[in-house]
């Protein structure tokens, strides 16, 4: 775990618990940890948000108070459907564009929620770095810190959900309800991997899009979690890496039971489908040759709650496929 505190791997309640907070009624501060890098926080009353996992997770806390915004790509499902649609509601809907400074210093905002490269970029010019100049602070999702620069951090993906909700609960002073709600999540996967038992894995392949390539999951991101709490082997699971290009041949060669299909915006589910299924190259595959996907919300698949129904459903997914198999 390069970089990362030592006891973040050993905490049972997860880097989280780590928070130096101070006297919060005289000074409202807390320093708590930025990836790898101790930053001092004061209470946000303007949070703007980008994507749902970031939303949610404040949405989640009870800080809709604090949340002046968000920002929603097209790749997003509706926020209707999500399980914070008031909340959604009750907030200001920014932009469908991707996250920019612009944007940002418009919104007049006190802290910026999003993950590096998945909203911050060295590229478009908008980093944690900038927004310090600007006197904005910035919060970056834990499972998105394993190669930020100068400041590393590697947790497993559902280890960096519950580090963020106690993160945010330091830093909005709110710690009592982050604590609680991870300990509820905790128990839910706990129930899961349960369940699953000690089968033998089913080998799964997450298809996110590609045709010449397939970009899939490595296993720092929450989808490799759901493949193995559920008791799924995900084929790529040896990569450290985020989402990443593999090619064909390698998927084909895993022989994968299931495919897990992300679905998400103009790239609908049914066409991934398709596409697989007409694939010569694909044709031999047992997931194909079955017709065994399992379609993930966008939603359930980045870093966020929603991670936890994602889980749950994947696992029913696959104890229906071993019963299927005998």
């Amino acid at each position: 775990m390069p970089l990362a505190t030592a006891a973040c791997a050993v905490l049972l309640a997860g880097c989280g618990a780590q928070v130096e907070e101070t006297s919060r009624a005289a000074t409202d501060t807390a320093t708590v940890p930025r990836c790898g890098e101790e930053v001092e926080y004061t209470t946000p009353e303007r949070a703007v948000a980008y994507e749902a996992g970031s939303a949610d997770k404040l949405f989640a806390l009870g800080l809709v108070d604090h949340v002046h915004g968000y920002v929603m790509p097209p790749a997003n499902p509706p926020v209707e459907e999500s399980p914070w649609a008031k909340d959604y509601a009750s907030v200001e809907f920014l932009s469908d564009d991707l996250l920019n400074r612009e944007l940002v210093v418009d919104a007049e905002a006190d802290l910026v929620v999003a993950g590096w490269n998945s909203g911050f970029s060295d590229q478009r010019g908008i980093t944690p770095e900038i927004l310090d100049g600007l006197g904005i602070q910035s919060f970056m999702h834990s499972e998105s810190c394993y190669n930020y620069p100068g400041h590393p951090e590697r947790v497993p993906p559902f280890e960096g959900l519950y580090t963020d909700l106690e993160r945010l609960g330091a830093i909005f002073g709110v710690p009592e309800r982050a604590e609680e709600l991870v300990e509820g999540y905790r128990a839910r996967v706990d129930a899961v991997v349960e369940r699953a038992g000690e089968e033998e894995p089913v080998p799964v392949f997450l298809y996110d899009s590609g045709t010449d390539q397939p970009f899939t999951a490595g296993n720092q991101v929450p989808p490799h979690d759901i493949i193995t709490h559920a008791g799924g082997e995900n084929i790529f699971g040896d990569l450290e890496e985020r989402w990443t290009q593999v090619g064909w041949e390698a998927v084909v060669e895993a022989e994968p039971e299931v495919i897990i299909i992300l679905d998400y915006g103009d790239l609908p589910a049914e066409d991934k489908i398709d596409f697989l299924t007409s694939s010569p190259t694909m044709a031999e595959v047992p997931a194909v040759v079955e017709e065994n996907f399992f379609v993930l919300d966008y939603n359930e698949g980045i870093s966020g709650p929603r991670n936890l129904d994602g889980l749950e459903k994947f696992a029913d997914h696959l104890r229906e496929h071993r019963e299927d198999q005998g």
